[in-house]
């Protein structure tokens, strides 16, 4: 319990010197009532920041947008607590006219601010309008490109019209992993510069308001409000935990310690080893999955993010040749352990993927040419999935399955095989040549690459950028890994990087629509050099064949098979230009203690829902959560 008495001495401390934000003595918190959970974010710089709509140093994991947050729609990655699809402020799904020009929203009445103000019409109207108005804030840019003007024709009730047809312009709202929330404006209204607006203490819709916080970002401490029966969660129960409290545990290696001494309930991630380490010794404590693999595999997909307005990664051949130089394998054990679920394709391998887009496109990758100057080659390998499954059933016997489909669903399909000479062919025809085993470019420089990594906050993939690197030092090319542990968001959002281990393609999961990043990666949305980039599209990849599948997506149906249809369009073209190179779905090593607390999602009883407690929908695991030792 020392790491929790810490956190609790210092909380005293400070609420003596700040008693206004101190909503009751939270050194006596029971433990039996109080969820710890890791912060992914680690140690926050601007603590007191709560405007999640500025972007200025605070944080978004803390608990803020989980527990306090709230929007029109959720979708959940796994199954849902009552269907993947929840209607939670609005009461309905949305409604669009005959051309999706319009967009009607139905909200669900009775539901309160933490203030006890009333939420309306008004809330989304004032929302909107300031995003409109405001340049700047986090939804800035997509509700300027594609809202015309909002109305409210009466309390419950807004009308969108957008400026050109969009079927999915409701993902805006519909929280994945987050989604545009909404604003108090009896709060914001009265705030002043937005930008400078720090929102302490905030007001939500959620759950939970906030009890305090280290003013070091080293915790955040929120409590059940009394009202709960006021939000859009009580239509699911009670949430069970009185308290939750989100803090830095600090690298893996204490993660593990402090779930072993169950002063952790939540680790959000850990290496393989140390899920390895906690399977073996911790009887109270799960992954996603039972035994191997564990980790809960997200909809997202880690890949080599280039910088596209970098000069040297502009010419698709030199993106290729740095795809050909990679051995997936080694990055895989490197990486998870082998725990890895690969995919050569610019969608991740998990939820209803497979079924519809790495099965369906499997024949056209065996097929698929490249034309590397001096010939063409087919560089797909449709058996890497089936050889790092045998390279680990030695070591894992029968946990490792051999069926070709299950081997498929645990680590992946096929990969591109490592060429060394078309690597050399593309980079020559892309004018670079090599010198005493040296790569230089067209102007007679080393060809030097930084891959950015996060570090110790995320090991996975930091080793995974650490191998690559090396496989391309192996070939020539002057590359190493720089470390941008707590800067590495905001280098990615403002293209402060060459190439970055990371991800800008993030799905639904549980429906194979994919819009959800695919529509940022529209040209419109791509800033000049410097300047913060709107997610998702972080490699600032601007392409008219792709703009326009994004445009006919926007014009059908949500659930029009269409829809699937040009997602496939789509990855064939970032097959064939390779903006990102793809590497593997992100597979969490999230792990749960069962000491205070039972309930948790899992695999084989349980997948109502994301246990990674950084998402939003993670607001459903409360209700499910009931304490072991009341």
């Amino acid at each position: 319990m020392q790491l929790v008495r810490s956190c609790l001495i210092a909380a005293v401390a400070w609420l003596a010197a700040l008693p206004a934000l101190a909503q009751g003595t939270i050194s006596n918190l029971p433990r039996n009532q109080t969820l710890i959970v890791e912060n992914p974010e680690g140690t926050i710089k601007n603590a007191g920041w709560f405007n999640i709509w500025a972007i200025n140093a605070g944080g978004q994991s803390t608990g803020l947008h989980q527990l306090m947050m709230d929007t029109f729609w959720y979708i959940d990655p796994n199954r849902g607590v009552d269907g993947v699809w929840d209607n939670s402020l609005a009461s309905d799904k949305p409604k669009y006219n005959a051309d999706f020009t319009e967009m009607t929203v139905k909200l669900r009445p009775g539901i309160f601010w933490s203030d006890g103000v009333e939420f309306s019409a008004d809330d989304v109207v004032y929302t909107v309008e300031t995003h409109l108005k405001t340049n700047g804030l986090r939804w800035s840019a997509p509700i300027q490109v594609n809202v015309a003007s909002i109305a409210a024709p009466d309390r419950n009730t807004v009308v969108f019209k957008l400026k050109k047809p969009n079927s999915r312009f409701h993902a805006l709202f519909t929280v994945r992993w987050n989604a545009m929330w909404m604003m108090p404006k009896h709060v914001f209204e009265k705030a002043g510069d937005l930008l400078k607006f720090d929102f302490n203490p905030p007001i939500g819709l959620g759950a939970y308001t906030l009890n305090s916080f280290d003013p070091n970002g080293k915790w955040f401490i929120w409590q059940r409000r009394p009202d709960w029966q006021r939000t859009t969660v009580a239509r699911f129960g009670q949430p069970g935990p009185t308290y939750v409290t989100y803090l830095d545990p600090g690298p893996p290696d204490k993660r593990v310690i402090a779930q072993l001494n169950h002063e952790l309930d939540i680790i959000h991630d850990t290496s393989p080893e140390g899920m390895f380490t906690l399977a073996k010794q911790a009887k109270t404590s799960h992954g996603w999955f039972k035994g191997f693999p564990y980790a809960h595999p997200d909809p997202t997909l880690p890949a080599v993010i280039f910088n596209l307005q970098n000069d040297l990664l502009k010419n698709r051949d030199v993106r290729w040749a740095l795809a050909l130089l990679i051995d997936i394998k080694a990055v895989s054990m490197a990486s998870y352990r082998g725990a890895a679920t690969i995919s050569a394709i610019g969608v991740p391998p998990t939820g209803t993927h497979p079924d519809y887009y790495q099965g369906p496109l499997e024949d056209w990758l065996k097929a698929f040419e490249l034309d590397t100057g001096k010939r063409k080659i087919k560089p797909y390998d449709p058996t890497v999935g089936k050889q790092i499954a045998d390279m680990l059933r030695p070591s894992l016997g029968d946990q490792v399955p051999s069926a070709p489909d299950q081997i498929a669903r645990a680590f992946g399909r096929g990969w591109w095989k490592p060429d060394p000479q078309a690597a050399t062919e593309l980079l020559q025809r892309a004018g670079f040549k090599k010198v005493g085993g040296k790569w230089q470019t067209q102007d007679g420089k080393p060809f030097a690459i930084k891959i950015t990594v996060e570090g110790e906050a995320r090991p996975v993939m930091t080793r995974a950028g650490s191998m690559i690197a090396q496989q391309w030092q192996q070939a020539g090319i002057d590359a190493a890994t720089t470390v941008a542990q707590g800067t590495f968001f905001e280098r990615r959002q403002t293209g402060d990087f060459e190439a970055i281990i990371s991800w800008s393609v993030e799905t639904w999961g549980g429906h194979p629509d994919l819009s959800f990043f695919l529509d940022s990666w529209h040209s419109q949305f791509v800033v000049a050099s410097g300047k913060p980039q709107p997610p998702r599209n972080w490699q600032r990849w601007s392409n008219p064949e792709l703009d326009k599948i994004i445009e006919d997506v926007r014009r059908v149906d949500f659930d029009d098979p269409k829809g699937v249809e040009l997602g496939r369009d789509y990855l064939k073209l970032a097959v064939r230009e390779m903006p990102i190179i793809p590497l593997m779905s992100y597979n969490v090593f999230t792990v749960m203690d069962e000491t205070y607390w039972t309930g948790y999602p899992n695999a084989e009883t349980a997948p109502y829902t994301d246990p990674v407690p950084n998402w939003g929908n993670t607001k459903y695991m409360m209700v499910k959560l009931k304490p072991t030792k009341p």
